[in-house]
Parts: C-alpha cells; sequence; structure tokens
C-alpha cells in the first residue's frame, strides 16, 4: 500500500486524513506544496476531464476546479484580441496550453478565484507565467518544464501547490466510497464521449456544423465532471456557463445562462474601457467588472464608492444596455446531464443564444420539449446517454 497523509479532510475536524492506493504506487507527484483533501478532489476530477478533451478532440485542454465541479473548461485555440482583454492576457506570450488555461479561467473569472488548475499537456513557463499572476490554490499536469516550476515555486510565498500525474494512469474499473460507513461500489463511468454520439438529430433543423459539434462534445464531457444536476453553455471550443449541483434543471439552465450573459457583458464596449486605477488587483477587477453589469451598478456610482476602483466615475451601463446586448448572442451550445423535462429550458437558453442542444432525451414530453426547439429554429441532438456525477 502506498498513501500520502493529508492535513485534514473536507474540514479542519476530520481527521486523519490521506489518499492511498491498496495495490500499487500513487500515480501522481507533489513536485511543491501540501495538497489537502479537497485539492486532490478537484485535482483528480479535472485531470480525467482535461485528459477525455484532448482525447476526444486533439487540442490541448485546461480547465479550472473550485468543488469538485469546473468553474471552466476549454481546448487550446487562439485568443482574439478583445479575449486577452477580458481575461487580462494582453501582451503576453502564450502557447496553445496556455491558452487553454487562460480561456477555462476566462469562462467564470469570479467563480475560479482559488481554482485548481488542469492541464492536459505539460505545463511550459507561459502557463506557468500566467498562473503566477492569478489567485489558484494549484495545478495538474502530466509534466512541467523547468522554467514552468521555478516559477510556479515561488508562488504562493513558496507554497503552491504543484502536483505531476503519470498520463499512462489506467483506474480499476471498480470504484468505492464510503457514507456513513456504508461502502457504495459502482462500476467507473468509463463511457467514451465521441462524435458518434451526435447522429440522432432530433428537430427539424437539423443543420449541425463542425465548430458545434465540437462545442457539444466540449458540453459533454465537462458536464460528466460537474456535480449533478448540471447544465452547461459552451461557445467557441470553452465553456461561458456552467450550473451546477442544482436540485431542479430549470435552476440549472438559468444559472448557467446567467453565467453566460456575464461572460459575454465583460465584452461590453463600456466594461471594456472601465478606467480602473492602476492599483486595482485582478481580483477587484473581476468583482469590480461583475457588480458593474449587474443591477447593483447605478447604485455603487451613485454612493462613491466607484472611487475606491476607478479614476472617473464612468458612465453606468443600463438595463436596456445588458439586454440590448445579451440579444446579440448566437451560436451558444447547451448541453445537459439528463434530459430537459419541459421547454421552459429551451426558452431560457435561447435569451443567452442557444442555437445547438445536446442532452439524453427520454423525456415523456420530449415532444414538447422538440417543439419548443423548432419554434426557434434550434438544432437539438439526443445522446441517450445520462452523465450524473456525485
Amino acid at each position: 500500500m502506498t498513501e500520502l497523509e493529508l492535513k485534514y479532510g473536507c474540514n479542519p475536524n476530520q481527521k486523519p486524513a490521506r489518499i492511498f492506493m491498496e495495490d500499487g504506487a500513487l500515480p501522481i507527484r507533489v513536485l511543491n506544496g501540501k495538497p489537502g483533501y479537497i485539492n486532490f478532489l478537484d485535482a483528480f476530477n479535472a485531470w480525467q476531464l482535461v485528459k477525455e478533451l484532448k482525447a476526444a478532440t486533439e487540442l490541448p485542454a485546461a480547465a479550472s476546479f473550485k468543488h469538485v465541479s469546473p468553474a471552466g473548461a476549454a481546448l487550446g485555440t487562439p485568443l482574439s484580441d478583445v479575449e486577452k482583454q477580458i481575461y487580462f492576457a494582453e501582451g503576453m506570450d502564450l502557447s496553445p496550453i496556455a491558452c487553454a488555461y487562460v480561456r477555462a479561467r476566462g469562462a467564470d473569472r469570479l467563480c475560479s478565484y482559488g481554482d485548481w488548475a488542469a492541464l492536459s499537456d505539460v505545463c511550459d513557463e507561459q502557463t506557468a507565467a500566467f498562473l503566477a499572476l492569478e489567485v489558484s490554490d494549484g495545478v495538474i499536469a502530466p509534466g512541467y518544464t523547468g522554467a514552468a516550476l521555478e516559477i510556479l515555486k515561488t508562488k504562493r510565498k513558496g507554497g503552491y501547490n504543484v502536483v505531476e500525474i503519470d498520463p499512462g494512469y489506467i483506474p480499476k474499473p471498480l470504484e468505492r466510497k464510503d457514507v456513513y460507513g456504508i461502502t457504495f461500489e459502482q462500476g467507473r463511468n468509463d463511457f467514451k464521449i465521441d462524435d458518434t454520439l451526435l447522429n440522432h438529430v432530433v428537430t427539424a433543423n437539423a443543420a449541425l456544423p463542425e465548430d458545434a459539434r465540437r462545442d457539444m462534445i466540449v458540453a459533454l464531457i465537462t458536464l460528466k465532471y460537474t456535480q449533478s444536476n448540471s447544465v452547461c453553455y459552451v461557445k467557441d471550443g470553452q465553456t461561458i456557463g456552467v450550473g451546477a449541483g442544482q436540485q431542479s434543471r430549470i435552476h440549472c439552465t438559468r444559472l448557467a445562462g446567467d453565467k453566460a450573459d456575464n461572460w459575454l457583458l465583460r465584452q461590453h464596449p463600456k466594461v471594456l474601457a472601465l478606467p480602473f486605477r492602476s492599483d486595482i488587483r485582478r481580483p477587484d477587477r473581476d468583482n469590480a467588472i461583475d457588480i458593474y453589469t449587474s443591477d447593483e451598478c447605478e447604485d455603487v456610482l451613485t454612493d462613491g464608492a466607484w472611487q475606491q476602483t476607478f479614476t472617473t466615475r464612468p458612465e453606468a451601463l443600463t438595463a436596456q444596455e445588458r439586454k440590448d446586448w445579451i440579444a446579440r448572442q448566437r451560436g451558444v451550445t447547451v448541453g445537459s446531464d439528463a434530459f430537459f423535462p419541459f421547454g421552459d429550458n429551451v426558452e431560457r437558453a435561447r435569451k443567452s443564444g442557444a442555437s445547438y442542444i445536446v442532452q439524453p432525451g427520454g423525456s415523456i414530453r420530449d415532444d414538447h420539449v422538440i417543439a419548443t426547439c423548432d419554434k426557434y429554429g434550434i438544432v437539438m441532438a439526443f445522446t441517450g446517454m445520462r452523465l450524473f456525477h456525485h
């Protein structure tokens, strides 16, 4: 048996704590820091996600995890100038794997605060340089260049968690966990998600372009490692909104849709032109943008709180401007880990630019859900495969 003792479990009172394997060696090496129980839960879930994304798309992939669900996941495609600005990556030299993490982190920068990062490829100097600027708990990757490791070892006063995982590791087909002293056992969810899963299009509009098929794959693999119930909005190879762990499907759809709207609002000309003070930290910028794009904007700019953030008082972003900007959104793919029971999910997804939907199907109201898609010309594919994760 090999084991790694941990400081404590989910909470400081939960001792002792460890990770271990009864047979064979642990497939990880801690290169820096002292990762904790939740850190490893995030690390192992996130690693599976990016490994599967890389295998399915043949592109570098990254994820930003918080409390065992992804705040964001993305493929390593180049960033536009606007994306570099809203992700705080202007003027940076970005490799494909660095682009993947910048985009994964940028999906929901507010929720990615203090994240665990996962990389499908070796962490290079460019990725480490970006990580060094962000508030993050740790990173897992199949390897690190010497320069990258040196950068990461300086983070958090030398205590940043750096974990290397064996990319060839294959877990046992059965997995177990104890709840209330009772052991649960099930077959590991090794269901392969690939393009063949998307051939059952059920709507009148059956036009499913390659970029939408790729985004469906991103959505499904992300959902496979998101706490259920879950819904995911994807555009251009990256998640832009993840709704996790909600008790009702419509609340997942609303939560993820609201996050997708916030992602789009970061690109509004007024947001891009915000006159931030030079001494404002990146997390404080994220918080300020979140408030500026919300209903609280007028109150904050009226009571003078803006002086702590901006050099001059910016013009408010009005409710009508927010509504008009969000209405511009098109081409979004929405995935669900289980069937949509009602057409209200389609109605909400449409408001955030959904043009494509992928879900298992199997509801007694599938005909109503399909009819709602047809009403708006949305393309929907049924996979026949539920992706619950707990």
